[in-house]
Formats: C-alpha cells, sequence, structure tokens
C-alpha cells in the first residue's frame, strides 16, 4: 500500500458520508410529511456500506483480510427503506385523516437521525484530517533530500 493509496481512501470514506448526510437531510425534511395512505407514507432511508477490496501485494500482506484482499476504502452498496412501523396519529380534524381519523406520519425519529448528522459530519471531518495528514507526510518526505 503506498502513500497515494490513502488519498483514494480517505475520499471514499468522504464520499459515503456524503450520501450519508443527504439521506438524513432529506428524512429530517420529510420528518412531519403526512398521508391518508400508509403505502403513500414516506419511510425513513439508510445508506448501506461495505468494504471496497482489491487483490493484496504480496502473500500475507498485513491489511489483507483472510481472502487475500485489501481494504481499498468503503462504498455504498445501497439506500433502504426503514421498515420501522409509521407512526399513526389520531387526528380526526386533519384533512389527510382517514375514515378512522388517524394520519399516517413518516417512521422518521427526528433525534435518532441528529445523532446520526453528528456521526456522519465527524466522520467525514475524521477523513478531511486524514488526507491533511497524509499531504504532510508526503510533503516533508520530499523535502528530506533537499538537506
Amino acid at each position: 500500500m503506498g502513500l497515494n493509496t490513502i488519498f483514494d481512501i480517505a475520499a471514499s470514506g468522504m464520499s459515503a458520508q456524503s450520501i450519508r448526510m443527504n439521506t438524513l437531510s432529506s428524512n429530517l425534511a420529510n420528518a412531519e410529511s403526512v398521508s391518508s395512505n400508509s403505502n403513500e407514507t414516506y419511510r425513513a432511508k439508510h445508506p448501506i456500506f461495505s468494504t471496497a477490496y482489491t487483490q493484496a501485494l504480496s502473500p500475507g500482506y498485513f491489511f489483507g483480510d483472510e481472502n487475500g484482499g485489501a481494504g481499498q476504502g468503503v462504498e455504498v452498496v445501497d439506500i433502504i427503506e426503514s421498515q420501522a412501523p409509521l407512526q399513526l396519529r389520531y387526528q380526526p380534524d386533519h384533512p389527510m385523516a382517514d375514515e378512522a381519523g388517524y394520519v399516517a406520519y413518516p417512521n422518521v425519529n427526528v433525534v435518532e437521525e441528529m445523532a446520526d448528522m453528528i456521526s456522519a459530519s465527524r466522520s467525514f471531518q475524521n477523513n478531511v484530517d486524514v488526507l491533511d495528514t497524509a499531504k504532510t507526510l508526503l510533503s516533508r518526505v520530499i523535502t528530506l533530500g533537499q538537506r
């Protein structure tokens, strides 16, 4: 693994966290959208991450997994809808209420979404810090021969 690979790995992490932030933003934006039909009600979305692998450089490669592959970052393999039950609120005067007087609200927990947003933001910042550190190390390596 060369030092240049660090940039690709950190960039994939930043990209994955950007997608996570976008889905969280969508969830928060639709947290209070209503419907009289539960099939039409917005459902929270969540990205599914996976490790992106490449072949190891040599047998017994230190960072490789048991199959001989080396992690080369993260990728978003899918964005799924939450299967948690919708929130049914009894509001018979609401224009979107069904025959029984219930309004279907999304299965978005605003507190959990905000905590996830803080986590995604910090993960993104950690990857920025990795890029900054790698850049500093590479520039110091270049200046080693000049002294």
